[in-house]
């Protein structure tokens, strides 16, 4: 079904689609900034269509980035009988947004700023190279979200961006630096001006992503002064990621990603390079260069960004088996490479080398253990650790009596359709969005699900979640607890004595290294 929507600030009526079994409406691929050419800064754009007398078709899923194309099923173990869909792709018309609302939206809008609904924006993962989770795959569809909100009596609209990826969020020195971010300071300036006509609170914006997403999220509360943004994002949710999982590299980190696919263009037609190149020979170009991850850029604005502190309210969540993206990678290494990350000779922490080499088990004699530790290394010092520091550093800001800014959880739900596959990086967007709760038959998966979506609409409506004290714990097998930060019960489900040993390394720049030895060309989504 669908329905229609005369929209106040963009000036045109827009078509949507229409769930009246779930009570929401999507208005989809709605153009939030058009790119003049490849590697320019993007222009926002605010009247999607020329003429007020026109209807804007909103009933299709507009185009992502141009990308090599990834099964995002293997990693989440999705059914094999359950097809994704082909997503269109287009460099100049991939800045498109979803927004989903309750049904009730339709009604004449809102006129009092007590009466609007707050606003989730959703900011996809994928390495910063695809993309992972959009509305159209339903591993991000906002639709049920949405609808669990109205049904709780607390009702929320969700906006899902897309934006520039890959070598395409990469000009040269000459372009503008980080265009992915700036393709969303765009998206969220856009849902500013123009979610009031939805019936959403443009002052009570949550932004959220997860993995690559939640780097950019992070990225966006350091950078908001100079971007514009500041007074723009209220509160933030960080799921499995941070700068911390992947920091700004400099210039010449970018240029060499960028130059190992210009050579691959150049083996593929000698005449085309960069700028000139065909869509479609990029991305031959991009599959050929085996580049897994792509980085952010350092900017004068990340200075410090590991010691800032937000006035947001942050919710910060890791799941068990963040480090499954380096599974295999790890798996194929040698006892030898593992070692030789670990060294640490030619560091100031020297002395410290026998003792995190003894806290995750590398030993030369014990080539399975050893491997089992580097996985476990990655995953404390990309993952948990940084998860700990961003709500520590948060509640330090925080005044006797005051409310809590930081929000902790743990999410130990197994894969509902492979349990031995674990509570695994990406299974938090099963069971948070329930895109494919239809043909799922676990229960616990179902029920904690329900749960985590019960929770972070609270913390969206401005409500504490949970006990801003404590942790709360979401699975394994349907349960919901709130554990005590120094109990027993955390340092079971997490390797807390480890992050001890890992916090005595200071900035942590020698652990980067040693995570950067361990990892670099071994991260892959088909784990």
């Amino acid at each position: 079904m669908t329905v229609t929507l005369d929209h106040g600030s963009l000036g045109c009526v827009l078509r949507g689609a229409h769930d009246p079994t779930r009570g929401v409406v999507q208005f989809r691929g709605i153009r939030y900034a058009t790119v003049p050419r490849r590697f320019a800064a993007a222009q926002r754009l605010d009247q999607p269509i020329s003429s007020s007398s026109e209807t804007l078709d909103c009933t299709e899923f507009g185009p992502r980035c141009p990308q090599v194309q990834i099964d995002v099923g293997h990693l989440l173990r999705l059914p094999s009988n359950h097809v994704l869909p082909v997503e269109p792709e287009d460099e100049f018309a991939c800045l498109n947004l979803d927004v989903c609302a309750p049904e009730g939206c339709l009604a004449p809008f809102p006129s009092s700023e007590h009466t609007r609904l707050p606003v989730l924006i959703w900011v996809h993962g994928g390495s910063q190279a695809m993309t992972f989770g959009s509305s159209a795959s339903k591993v991000c569809d906002m639709t049920k979200i949405v609808s669990d909100s109205a049904r709780l009596g607390a009702p929320i609209i969700a906006v899902s961006v897309q934006y520039r990826l890959n070598v395409f969020a990469h000009g040269d020195d000459k372009a503008s630096k980080n265009l992915a971010l700036s393709d969303q300071d765009l998206a969220i300036q856009w849902v500013h001006k123009h979610i009031a006509g939805f019936g959403g609170d443009p002052e009570n914006i949550t932004l959220a992503g997860e993995s690559a997403g939640a780097v950019h999220c992070h990225a966006h509360l350091v950078t908001a002064r100079t971007s514009g943004t500041s007074s723009l994002i209220k509160q933030c949710m960080l799921l499995s990621g941070s700068l911390a999982l992947s920091p700004p590299q400099p210039r010449v980190v970018i240029d060499a990603l960028r130059d190992k696919v210009s050579a691959e263009l150049q083996e593929l037609d000698s005449s085309l390079n960069l700028d000139n190149a065909p869509v479609d020979i990029m991305v031959e170009a991009l599959r050929k260069s085996g580049i897994h991850s792509w980085f952010l850029e350092s900017e004068d604005r990340f200075d410090h960004w590991q010691e800032r502190v937000f006035s947001q309210r942050l919710l910060v969540s890791d799941v068990q088996f963040e480090s499954v993206l380096w599974r295999n990678g790890i798996w194929a290494a040698s006892t030898e490479s593992i070692l030789e990350a670990f060294d640490l000779s030619e560091t100031p922490y020297s002395h410290l080398e026998t003792k995190l080499k003894q806290a995750y088990g590398i030993s030369s004699d014990r080539p399975s253990a050893c491997k089992l530790g580097a996985l476990d290394f990655i995953n404390d010092c990309k993952f948990l650790l940084p998860a700990e520091r961003l709500a520590e550093q948060q509640q330090q800001q925080q005044q006797k009596n005051d409310p809590p800014r930081a929000f902790r959880c743990i999410i130990d739900e197994l894969n509902p359709w492979q349990p031995s596959h674990g509570a695994h990086h990406a299974v938090d967007l099963v069971l948070l969005f329930g895109g494919f709760d239809e043909q799922m038959t676990a229960s616990g998966a179902l029920k904690t699900g329900r749960e985590l979506r019960k929770r972070f609409i609270r913390f969206i409506n401005g409500s504490d979640p949970w006990n801003g004290d404590e942790v709360a714990a979401f699975g394994p097998y349907g349960m919901y607890q709130e554990l005590d930060r120094g109990g027993e019960e955390l340092g079971m489900r997490r390797r807390m004595d480890r992050l001890d040993v890992l916090r005595e390394f200071g900035d942590g720049k020698v652990l980067d290294d040693v995570f950067l030895r361990l990892a670099r060309g071994r991260i892959s989504l088909l784990n």
